[in-house]
């Protein structure tokens, strides 16, 4: 993948995909909005979600133990997976035993990120998506670019060509009605659902005391992924503990609402192990660390796993909603994934050096987030870092410029002085009121944007001549 601003780049100039962007992101912004207003108790709520998430994260050993200890007891089998392809390798080795070659999935970031469905279809197992999104995006040989909404980019005629072209069976004179969208991918499901052995899920929460796992979607095909096949596998990263159902309680009411604007979500399904004659006969539970035990480690940035990829946070964000899901480069797009992915991926490569600075800083994301994950605190940190890091580019010019700027805020004197020489150039790089073009490499700053004019005087030049307004 390209750096952010040149993915970007691209996608900004896309009007189709920025209508459907726009268009999408508002309504769900404002239905969500609606629903949280609702509650009174919505900022007691989000203070216990993220009290209850960083009480886990203090103490994640011990409770991943525990969560082992009952989904053992409880007849599953557990699997640790240090990175993505130890866990794909884990997977692939429990279909293979099954004898089977095909899967259903039950709509995953997890797997998602660990590239879970090309990694089977290189070992010769087909894993088919049952969320309707998810399927958009397969069928389409795409990616998603929506946590919550993965075909977010796609309108209903785009979706009908893609099922006309790529669905087996799909009726010639299919419209793009939603509904008869909706039911063309019923059908087609239908037969996967009744002959699939083998199903693959994601984890939204694991309650440790009980070693149950809980799933939440709102279509009712996960429901038929978790109870139809007879091996079950769910992928799981270590950070979706909760340690009771009392602190799920909290979950349940915080995720609907930022999500799907939602008062209680239409489909939570849980599962303990498993159980003779109900459900799969085989579980597997593979927990997935890839990075995030090193996220841990920053304190800084260690709350991004917190996140309950709710997506309220793309939702909200202006950077998000002109470039995109795809302009990331990541399974997790907008802040959230701005701030995650650096930090499970490292910021080796050129896309992941770039995310930390795809934002504008103002705020949006951290009101949004139920969990109150400071995304603009955690972005600066990581610029910190991409700046600073081993192999990091140096900017000369940049570090001489602050260099400058340090030495002439230290003296009044000399901040003064610059001041009215700012003031004084402003009839020459910004007639108008905007500055258009600064020159050399300064340039890089008003490619993108208009740059203020020096104001004709500045407040400590106001302030000592009119005696603090009292003149």
């Amino acid at each position: 993948m390209p750096s952010f601003p040149d993915a970007a780049r691209r996608a900004v100039g896309d009007t189709r995909l920025r209508r459907n962007l726009a268009h999408a992101t508002s309504t769900i912004r404002e239905r969500r909005a609606g629903a949280v207003a609702e509650l009174d108790d919505w900022a007691a709520l989000r203070e216990a979600g993220k009290q209850i998430k960083d009480h886990v994260l203090a103490d994640l050993g011990h409770y991943l133990r525990l969560l082992e200890e009952k989904v053992t007891a409880a007849g599953g089998t557990v699997h640790w997976a240090r990175d993505a392809a130890e866990a794909n390798r884990i997977v692939a080795g429990l279909v293979k035993a099954t004898g089977e070659t095909e899967v259903v999935k039950v709509k995953s970031m997890a797997t998602q990120e660990i590239g879970l469905n090309e990694a089977l279809a290189e070992e010769g197992i087909a894993a088919y998506e049952t969320d309707l999104a998810e399927l958009i995006v397969q069928l389409g040989d795409d990616r998603p670019s929506h946590i919550l909404v993965p075909a977010i980019h796609r309108n209903r005629s785009d979706i009908r060509d893609i099922f006309r072209r790529e669905m087996p069976g799909a009726p010639a004179g299919l419209s793009d009605s939603p509904a008869e969208l909706a039911e063309a991918a019923r059908r087609h499901l239908r037969a996967k659902f009744l002959s699939a052995k083998v199903a693959v899920s994601g984890v939204n929460f694991a309650v440790a005391d009980t070693g149950t796992l809980v799933v939440l979607e709102s279509e009712g095909n996960g429901r038929m992924c978790l109870t139809l096949p007879e091996t079950l596998i769910s992928v799981m990263g270590v950070e979706k503990l909760v340690p009771s159902w009392r602190d799920l309680e909290v979950f349940l009411q915080l995720l609907p609402r930022s999500s799907t604007a939602e008062r209680m979500n239409p489909y939570t399904s849980t599962w303990t192990g498993s159980t003779p004659g109900d459900g799969p006969r085989d579980f597997h539970l593979v927990l997935l660390d890839n990075g995030r035990t090193d996220t841990l480690r920053d304190e800084v940035g260690r709350q991004a796993l917190r996140c309950i990829r709710c997506s309220a946070c793309l939702n909200v964000c202006p950077v998000y909603a002109r470039a995109g899901g795809h302009a990331y480069g990541s399974p997790y797009p907008g802040p959230i994934g701005a701030i995650l992915s650096p930090q499970i991926r490292g910021i080796g490569s050129e896309v992941d050096a770039s995310l930390p600075y795809a934002s504008s800083l103002c705020g949006a994301c951290f009101e949004a987030c139920p969990v109150a994950i400071d995304i603009p605190e955690v972005l600066v940190h990581l610029r910190a870092r991409a700046v600073e890091g081993a192999g990091a580019p140096r900017h000369p010019v940049e570090r001489a410029v602050m260099g400058v700027a340090g030495w002439t805020l230290r003296s009044p004197a000399r901040l003064g002085l610059a001041q009215r020489a700012a003031s004084a150039s402003r009839w020459v790089v910004g007639r108008d009121g905007r500055i258009r073009r600064l020159p050399g490499p300064l340039k890089a700053w008003t490619d993108t944007r208009d740059a203020p004019a020096p104001p004709k005087e500045s407040f400590r030049a106001w302030w000592a001549r009119t005696d603090g307004g009292r003149r």
